[in-house]
C-alpha cells in the first residue's frame, strides 16, 4: 500500500501505518507527479484515492479572491486529473478504481447557502472531471467515481466537524470495496447514496 504526502518527514501518522511507504507528492506540479508514477513503477493499481485538497474563507463576493481561488481550484480539481493521468498505465493494468474525494460543498442542487466560492467551484470542477473521466476510462473498465466523506474533524475541517476522520474513513474504505463499474461517473455519499450533483 501507498500514501502521498507533500512532506512525507511531516506525515508522521501516515508513516506509522503498517505495511505503507510514503512517497512525497505535490499535486500541483507535473514533475512531482511524474516522480511518483516511475516510483511505483508498472504494478497495477486497484484503488486509486484522490483526496489531496485545501479550504478557501467562506468569502462573499465582496471578499472573492481571485489567486487563491485559481491555487485552491490547482489542487482540488487539476491535481486529481494531473495524477489520475500519470497512473494511467498502473490502473489500466489492474483494472482499477479511482475515487475523487469531493464535498457536498461541490453539490450544485445541494448548495443552500452560498458563500465559499473557490471551494464550491473547485469541488464542483472535481465532480465534473470525474465524471469525465468516467466516460473516456469505461472502455478501459477502469472506474472513476466521487465520493463525499462528510464534514470530518480534520485540520481542514476543524474541531466543530460531525463526524471523526476514522468514522468518515471507514464508511470510505467500505465503500471502496462495494463500488466498482457500475458505479463508476456516479457521485456518492459515504454512506452509499447517490448526491445530487
Amino acid at each position: 500500500m501507498h500514501g502521498t504526502a507533500r512532506s512525507p518527514k511531516d506525515a508522521k501518522e501516515l508513516g506509522a501505518l503498517k505495511g505503507v511507504t510514503v512517497h512525497a507528492l505535490d499535486v500541483r506540479d507535473d514533475a512531482s507527479v511524474d516522480a511518483l508514477a516511475r516510483a511505483l513503477g508498472p504494478s497495477g493499481i486497484d484503488v486509486l484515492v484522490n483526496n489531496a485538497g485545501i479550504a478557501s474563507p467562506w468569502e462573499s463576493l465582496a471578499k472573492f479572491d481571485p489567486k487563491l481561488a485559481l491555487d485552491v481550484f490547482d489542487t482540488n480539481a487539476v491535481g486529481p486529473v494531473r495524477v489520475t493521468r500519470a497512473l494511467l498505465p498502473q490502473l489500466r493494468a489492474a483494472q482499477g478504481k479511482v475515487f475523487h474525494v469531493s464535498s457536498g460543498m461541490g453539490s450544485i442542487g445541494d448548495n443552500q447557502m452560498g458563500g465559499a466560492y473557490a471551494y464550491r467551484m473547485s469541488k464542483a470542477a472535481l465532480n465534473m472531471a470525474g465524471r469525465t473521466l468516467a466516460i473516456e476510462l469505461a472502455k478501459e473498465k477502469v472506474a472513476s467515481i466521487v465520493v463525499e466523506p462528510g464534514w470530518v474533524q480534520t485540520d481542514m475541517g476543524g474541531a466543530g466537524a460531525t463526524i471523526t476522520a476514522q468514522e468518515s474513513a471507514s464508511q470510505l474504505i467500505a465503500l471502496f470495496d462495494r463500488l466498482g463499474m457500475e458505479s463508476t461517473g456516479k457521485f456518492f455519499r459515504r454512506s452509499g447514496e447517490v448526491f445530487p450533483w
